[in-house]
């Protein structure tokens, strides 16, 4: 039987740190556990307390906030973590969406476990979720990769790297790249890898395009809109490479594994076999017992 504990957090309880989603756009997203926890905290910890301010206006929250990102000194850190270790409750908010999934908060919520604070979420939105909700690619398995690097050199050797990857990937992609970006993922995923675009998710020019990268890339091309805004860009996987490992070399592998770490095995392996060493240890990794 499933049960629902109705009655937690309708107060909030003293000394203890609540990470909070709050809307990516439309504001009738938040949910009302997290306008009750932002109207009872001792304190708000923001990310940009100038764009939060607008956001408790409109639901009549007036919790004193502090300045907290990323970047904070750790004096900033200290004071927080000094409230919750003196019994009283922080909220921590970014600009939008679900705090630490791309957006400041990580090290405060590290250091509030490390410690043995309380640390709370107030689950909410959040535009990974909610792009891969809507792809119509594979969402049982997927990998979450945030931001490429800035630079090309770095973004095409991530995706490089990635260009195997059976499970859907997901990126998020600022309007200032978002044609650089997809430009190196048709070279080095191919031109024919299926990708969507869900641009300005839950806001009033939201879109969501599915198509080839060749077909996205002319998308772009044509209409100028389609490159402004936030941008969750997600790829289908790779097919899965044919396997090369017959019955004999398993049961190489098999005797190997029995006696020898995983990454002797695979090198040791590689030489009995002639197959590569990276072939026979993620064989290895999917099949070790």
């Amino acid at each position: 039987m499933t049960t629902y504990d109705t009655a937690r957090d309708q107060h909030v309880s003293q000394g203890q740190l609540y990470v909070v989603a709050t809307p990516i756009g439309n504001l009738g997203d938040i949910s009302s556990r997290a306008i009750d926890i932002l109207q009872q905290a001792d304190y708000i910890a923001a990310e940009d307390t100038r764009h939060s301010a607008r956001l408790l206006a409109h639901f009549n929250i007036t919790t004193p906030q502090i300045a907290y990102h990323d970047h904070s000194d750790t004096s900033r850190l200290e004071q927080l973590l000094d409230y919750v270790r003196n019994g009283q409750s922080v909220a921590l908010i970014s600009d939008a969406g679900t705090p630490l999934i791309s957006d400041p908060g990580f090290r405060l919520v590290k250091e509030a476990r490390d410690q043995g604070l309380l640390v709370t979420p107030i689950p909410g939105a959040s535009a990974m979720v909610a792009a891969l909700s809507v792809a119509g690619l594979p969402s049982d398995r997927w990998i979450f990769e945030g931001f490429l690097p800035a630079k090309r050199s770095g973004r095409v050797q991530r995706l490089e790297q990635l260009a195997s990857e059976t499970r859907t990937l997901v990126f998020y992609e600022s309007t200032h790249r978002i044609e650089d970006c997809l430009a190196d993922m048709a070279s080095c995923f191919g031109t024919m890898r299926q990708g969507v675009i869900a641009r300005e998710l839950t806001k009033t020019y939201e879109t969501i395009i599915k198509g080839t990268f060749d077909e996205l890339i002319e998308i772009l091309a044509r209409d100028a809109n389609q490159k402004k805004g936030e941008f969750v860009v997600l790829v289908e996987g790779a097919e899965p490479a044919a396997s090369s490992i017959d019955a004999s070399v398993e049961q190489t592998m098999r005797v190997l594994l029995a006696e020898l770490p995983l990454k002797q095995a695979a090198a040791i392996g590689a030489k009995l076999t002639g197959l590569k060493k990276r072939d026979l240890y993620q064989w290895s990794l999917e099949n070790k017992a």
